[in-house]
This record gives structure tokens, sequence and C-alpha cells, in this order.
């Protein structure tokens, strides 16, 4: 066996300090993008990529030729693509742990708290948007917004909507059974084919669900109507145990059957 040299040594630790630094690096980085917009345009670069090495391999050279040229930028179309994720790194950097715990309201009492938070403000009449994040983040909304990063309950839901508070007109997110902020801007959307009668909240509200895969539930200041909007298709008029069921069947990750029953049931109401 042939003995390591000391400049040899000196080699191998550089080499695992620099791919321990760019380890931490990346998993950083996939923490801040984890479950925002930019995971899905990554897998389209990535997708990219792929694409261009088996063009070449093939030789099939017009398309190697076009990806290449594109490549050739992906500094610029990465910045371009990932400029709120690079500005949110870079404001967050120091700021947070690096493994974090965090404790979380179980999914049942979320609902349960939901359908009775919106049964009150239904016969109340007090408009509430209440935001439930899922795959997709919306961290570029909570960063003008007020963060809280509390527990869910019903005690809190009712105060952020009263009346009289200041946070009454945003928008709540809710995260893994956390309240992540109140008083949240939402888009609104541009649909022409929505009702002209739904006003700000519900047009807000499909706005998001536009941009993300959320779920919305909206109660209407003046009639008091309970919906549920997702993927740009709202579902209005719902009783206590039809909102109960719609987050339930939608936040149990049945994706496909979800997706149907929420088509079919937008159809019937809107």
């Amino acid at each position: 066996m042939v003995p390591v040299q000391i400049g040899e040594w000196e080699i191998i630790i550089r080499s695992v300090i620099d791919i321990l630094l760019v380890a931490v690096l990346l998993y950083r980085g996939l923490l801040i993008i984890r479950g925002t917009r930019a995971v899905p345009m990554l897998w389209g670069l990535i997708i990219v990529v792929a694409v261009h090495l088996l063009a070449t391999h093939l030789h099939i050279l017009t398309l190697a030729w076009v990806l290449g040229r594109f490549l050739d930028a992906i500094i610029i179309v990465a910045v371009i693509l990932f400029q709120d994720e690079i500005r949110r790194a870079l404001t967050k950097v120091g700021l947070q742990q690096i493994f974090a715990g965090e404790v979380n309201a179980g999914p049942d009492q979320l609902l349960d708290d939901l359908v009775v938070v919106c049964g009150k403000f239904s016969k109340s009449r007090t408009g509430a948007l209440i935001v439930i994040q899922r795959t997709i983040g919306l961290d570029d909304l909570v960063e003008d917004a007020v963060v809280l990063d509390a527990i869910v309950s019903r005690k809190l839901l009712s105060a952020l909507f009263i009346k009289d508070s200041p946070l009454h007109d945003g928008a709540v997110v809710i995260h893994q059974g956390r309240i992540k902020a109140a008083g949240c801007v939402l888009p609104l959307t541009s649909n022409p084919d929505l009702d002209p009668n739904l006003g700000t909240r519900h047009r807000a509200a499909v706005g998001i669900s536009e941009r993300s895969d959320a779920v919305i539930v909206v109660v209407s200041e003046e009639s008091g109507a309970v919906s549920v909007v997702c993927e740009g298709r709202i579902v209005r008029n719902l009783d206590a145990p039809a909102l109960k069921n719609i987050l339930t069947t939608h936040l149990n990750g049945e994706k496909e059957r979800n997706s149907e029953i929420f088509l079919r049931r937008s159809q019937q109401v809107s």
C-alpha cells in the first residue's frame, strides 16, 4: 500500500471541505425553494439540459444548437426565473436554522376549526379570506404581510377577521397547521368569464388559485356565503358539512379524485 504524503492529505482535506460547503449551499438553496413555484421551473431547466445532452449524443444538430444557445445564457435565465427566490435567500442568510422542527395542529383539528370559524363568520356576515397552502409555496405573499407563525386556533382566526382589525381586509395564509401570516395581499384574477357579481375577496381567491395549488376559503361580507376556490374554479354557498367534505377531500392528497369532484360541483353552482 502506497503511503499518502502530507501534501496529498491537504488536497484530500480541502476537497472534503469543498464538497461539504457545496452540499450545505445546495441544501440551503433547496430549503428556500422547496414548495415554491421555483421547483417546477427548476425541473423544467433540468429537462432542457437532459434533452440537450441527448440531442448532442444522437447528433440531432439543430435541436442541440438551439438548446445550446439557450444554456449559454443559463445564468441570466436563472436570475430572471428565480429572482424572487434569490432575493428571499439573500435576505434570509444567517436568519434560519439549518435543521429545524415545527409544531403543527393536526389535520382533523385544523378542518374542525376552519368549519366552525367560517360558520360563525357566515352568521355574522364577517368577511374572511383563508388560504391553505399545499405544495406550491406562497412566501412571496408572506414577505409583505404580518408574519405570525402561530398554531391555528378558532380564537386567533376570529380575532384576525374582526371588522375593526387592521388585518381584516387581507388574507390569512395557513401551512402545515400554522398561520404563517395575516394581512396578505393576493393577486386578482383577470378571468373575464368570472361572475361579475363577485367581489374583491373572491377575485383575489381565484387569482391566487390560478398561480398555485392552494385551497382558499372565502366568506362573503355582503351575503355571508361560504365558498371554496381551487385551480381557478369556485364552489359557492356551502354549508358546514359540504365545506368540511371539500376541504377533507382536497387536503388528503387525493388529487385526481378531488379535482374531478370539485370540477363537477363548480359547474353545478357557479
